[in-house]
């Protein structure tokens, strides 16, 4: 009985995490480097696979030139819908999906410095094993992000911790440790 009550709410808790999850990536913003999937039901002909450039605009078909960044997944889709309906179709039933987010960067006193995919969940922790972990002289307490290309009051951007979530486009610095 015990198990079973455990096995419960573990299920529960993974559930609830799953949901928490897919609500903040709801509100995720489209920017240039992220790749996206657009199907049609029953009109492949409309089904796109695009990398979005620096301009963050895609060329679809009908409705030529559309601009997506700073656009949710479901605003793109809302958009397309309306588009579509009338003039081309009567009823569209567009999906967009994220195919792969854009790279998050860490520099600093990490091994190795650079790009990395971004994974929905991805930790500062996580990241620094990706980069190869800290260097010897890096600082355990300077980490600092930048989100959105935006400094937020710093140079070096807003401190954070091991376990704050990053990103699709973060660019984090790791400080050098001076003791």
């Amino acid at each position: 009985m015990k198990l079973l009550f455990t096995v419960i709410l573990t299920s529960v808790a993974c559930a609830v995490s799953s949901l928490a999850l897919a609500d903040s990536l709801s509100d995720y913003r489209l920017g240039s480097g992220d790749s996206i999937k657009i199907s049609v039901y029953e009109e492949p002909e409309l089904g796109l696979e695009v990398r979005l450039s620096d301009a963050a605009t895609i060329s679809y078909p009908f409705l030529g030139e559309i601009q997506v960044s700073g656009l949710t997944v479901g605003q793109l889709e809302d958009k397309i819908i309306q588009g579509l309906k009338g003039d081309y179709l009567v009823n569209p039933n567009v999906s967009v999906s994220v195919a792969e987010y854009r790279q998050f960067y860490i520099h600093g006193e990490v091994k190795s410095p650079g790009g990395f995919a971004f994974l929905p969940g991805l930790t500062l922790r996580k990241a620094i094993a990706l980069a190869g972990g800290f260097t010897e002289r890096a600082s355990r307490s300077k980490m600092y992000v930048i989100r959105d290309g935006v400094a937020h009051g710093s140079e070096l951007g807003r401190q954070i911790n091991l376990d704050e979530e990053l990103s699709p486009g973060d660019i984090v610095t790791i400080e050098q440790s001076f003791f």
